[in-house]
C-alpha cells in the first residue's frame, strides 16, 4: 500500500550557466541542508514544469531565467537515522538561459551564488549528489545552443 509519504514528490532544478559559472544555492533546509546544488523545489498542482523551474530560482535567489528544455531527472531519497524512508523526490532538471538579477539567498536558501565550473570538479565545495555531473551536462547543452 502507497501512503502519501512514500509517494515520489515531484520538483524542478534550474541550471543556469553563465560565463563559465554555474548557479548554485547553499540549502537551509533537508534533505541536503548545508550542502550546495541548484535551485529548485516542489512543482505545485497545476504547475507547469518550465513555470515551476522560474519561480523556484526567483524564490530562493532572485535571477530570473528562461526554461530552454528539460535535459535530466534524478531520484533523490531522503533517509531517516534508521535508514527508513522519509520522501521520494524526482527532481526534473531544466537548463535555463540567464535573463536578469545577481544571486542573492532567499527563500530556502542560507547563500547563492556563481561558481566557477572547474571549481566543481576540484571538490573545494560540499555539494549535492551528483550536481557536478549535472553541471557538465548543463554546460555541455548551453555551448551547444551558444549561450555560454
Amino acid at each position: 500500500m502507497t501512503t502519501p509519504a512514500s509517494r515520489p514528490i515531484p520538483a524542478t532544478i534550474a541550471a543556469v550557466v553563465r560565463d563559465g559559472h554555474v548557479l548554485l544555492v547553499r540549502r537551509a533546509n533537508p534533505p541536503d541542508q548545508g550542502r550546495w546544488a541548484f535551485p529548485g523545489g516542489k512543482i505545485e498542482a497545476g504547475e507547469r514544469l518550465e513555470d515551476a523551474a522560474a519561480r523556484e530560482l526567483f524564490e530562493e535567489c532572485g535571477v530570473r531565467a528562461r526554461p530552454l528544455q528539460v535535459f535530466d531527472a534524478v531520484d533523490v531519497f531522503d533517509h531517516d537515522e534508521a535508514g527508513a524512508l522519509r520522501r521520494h523526490y524526482i527532481l526534473i532538471a531544466m537548463l535555463c538561459r540567464w535573463q536578469a538579477g545577481e544571486p542573492v539567498a532567499g527563500d530556502d536558501a542560507m547563500d547563492a551564488r556563481w561558481v566557477p565550473l572547474a571549481e566543481l570538479d576540484g571538490h573545494t565545495l560540499a555539494t549535492s549528489f551528483g550536481v557536478a555531473a549535472l553541471a557538465r551536462k548543463a554546460a555541455a547543452l548551453a555551448a551547444e545552443a551558444g549561450i555560454l
